[in-house]
């Protein structure tokens, strides 16, 4: 952990920040309106004057704050009311008070707690990045009666929806006496469409046994400005946003509009995607429960395929442009000889090819189980089927990955080879996310929730949570929005996953001259070292190297 100052500024030794703040914001525009109690009967008025807009229009968004101090020490802080709005007030915690956190040695986190990014480091290593660490504060800049909460879901679904919807309501009523929490249904167009419910923790007591969420979802369909008005004129000042990078992409704008407002809303974001593809963060909630389900659908192939003469059993699972739904699957399993991922690129014919590595292993077992991410392999499909439309959040649609392998395996062993295969194809893709969170994520969520309720509490806003090396943090949009998590196939799991199949990595040698000299987070060195033994499939010496 690191040290910083207050809220509103932080100090170190010899530290400065790399951007100034570029003045303050002016008073509130608009003092938020009592929550009326038939709210969700009425219709939002949206419309706004023209003076006003051209008012908001003049306001200048904060730059990311950032702070260096010695031995290369950065905090990539998130925004505090305090930067924009002059005077805010604060007041006591009311969790001090609170009977169900007396035995608590430590009720609050010091303001100069930070959560570093990388922990493992050499003895000559810079201090790096950190992030403010997460929890109760010692001053909150909300009444317990003067917040008005507001949920939302947007995206696909993902195990633990229903967790986190239940943990924000009761952190916020149980924690802090808040009374006033609505549901925005069916994602962001349920801001400006008047689709709301009343949030109470009797109605979401045992709404953590489902699957879905409650609150419905949707792609698409933001709208900042529309949005925003429909925040400003229903006086609401928390907003909590779960989704995945494109969902706080959105959330992202609507702080930038609030800040630009002048309005003292806390903007928070729980990140969500089942495929564990979010940068930064430890890991995303409903991704063990994802694995854990997997199992089944990977069980019944190795069923199906240990009772077949040449069985196969092929499994599909999720995993557009990351495999770790797969990898960790398979690794989990340990009955499956071969996974396939978008990260790792394999080729179909030929010598070192996916169908000569098939034949070899039903010669040796006379079965054998392939998991496929949904996303690998798109590369090797006809230009003339490839699919160039995309859904409402902008993600393209991927041809089944798993019906033309299948199709190209039977076509592979009825040509030339005259062989009888009994192939078994399982795709589980949309039951894995719709069951009910495990308890491992209901943990975790519960984590989540009450990190957001605090830090918006606090004062603090536009930012995301998450575990970063075990420990809690608030991040800036911006970390876990500009690019994806990827599986590193330099990196030693993926060594382990080779060593549990024992199939070969399919990598070309053009493909390790490609990428020879590439840095990543863990593996590069690795992987130069161990490249022959990746290439050829043989890794019991890199196992060793490790």
């Amino acid at each position: 952990m690191g040290s910083l100052g207050s809220p509103r500024s932080t100090s170190f030794p010899n530290s400065k920040p790399s951007a100034t703040q570029n003045g303050q914001a002016s008073e509130l525009e608009t003092s938020p309106s009592p929550f009326p109690r038939n709210l969700l009967a009425e219709k939002t008025h949206m419309s706004r004057s023209e003076s006003a807009k051209k008012k908001i229009k003049n306001k200048e968004i904060l730059k990311p704050k950032i702070v260096t101090g010695d031995v290369g020490y950065v905090l990539e802080d998130v925004p505090h009311f305090s930067d924009y709005i002059p005077g805010v007030p604060s007041h006591p915690n009311p969790l001090q008070d609170n009977p169900a956190y007396s035995v608590v040695k430590q009720y609050f986190v010091d303001v100069d707690d930070t959560v570093s990014q990388k922990i493992v480091v050499k003895q000559n290593s810079k201090k790096g990045t950190h992030f403010r660490r997460a929890g109760p504060r010692q001053k909150v800049y909300f009444e317990s009666d003067e917040v008005q909460a507001c949920i939302v879901t947007c995206g696909g679904l993902c195990p633990g929806l229903n967790t986190v919807v239940r943990e924000l309501v009761c952190a916020l009523f149980d924690i802090y006496g808040v009374t006033k929490i609505l549901g925005i249904k069916g994602g962001y167009k349920g801001f400006y469409s008047c689709n709301t419910i009343e949030l109470t923790p009797k109605k979401v007591n045992d709404i953590h046994k489902r699957g879905g969420t409650i609150l419905g979802t949707s792609r698409g369909g933001h709208d900042t400005v529309k949005i925003v008005d429909a925040i400003q004129d229903r006086g609401i000042n928390h907003v909590y946003i779960i989704g995945g990078d494109g969902t706080q992409k959105g959330a992202a704008m609507i702080y930038e509009e609030i800040q630009r407002r002048g309005l003292k809303v806390a903007v928070v974001g729980i990140p969500k995607t089942i495929d564990n593809d979010i940068e930064v963060i430890d890991k995303s909630f409903g991704f063990d429960t994802a694995v854990e389900e997997a199992q089944k659908a990977i069980y019944a192939a190795h069923v199906e395929a240990e009772s077949h003469e040449n069985g196969i059993g092929l499994v599909k699972l999720m995993g557009r442009n990351s495999g770790f739904i797969a990898m960790y699957a398979t690794l989990a399993s340990r009955d499956v000889d071969c996974c396939l991922i978008p990260e790792s690129p394999f080729h179909l014919e030929g010598e070192g090819g996916l169908l000569e590595f098939i034949e070899k292993r039903l010669k040796e077992n006379g079965h054998m189980v392939i998991v496929v991410a949904e996303g690998a392999g798109q590369d090797l499909i006809a230009d003339s089927l490839r699919n160039t439309n995309h859904d409402a959040s902008g993600n393209k649609l991927l041809l089944d990955v798993g019906l033309w392998l299948s199709q190209k395996i039977k076509e592979y062993f009825s040509g030339k080879k005259k062989m009888r295969v009994n192939l078994k194809y399982i795709d589980p893709t949309y039951m894995i996310r719709a069951v009910p969170s495990n308890a491992s994520d209901n943990i975790y969520c519960t984590l989540l929730a009450h990190s957001a309720v605090h830090g918006a509490m606090a004062g603090y806003t536009g930012f995301t949570v998450g575990s970063v090396n075990g420990r809690h943090a608030y991040i800036p949009y911006h970390r876990i929005t500009e690019k994806q998590k990827k599986v590193v196939i330099t990196d030693r799991m993926w060594a382990r996953l080779l060593s549990s199949t024992n199939q070969p990595s399919f990598l070309s040698h053009e493909f390790i001259k490609n990428v020879k000299g590439e840095e990543t987070d863990l593996g590069s060195h690795f992987y130069l070292e161990n490249e022959y033994a990746l290439c050829n499939g043989s890794i019991t010496d890199a196992i060793e190297k490790m």
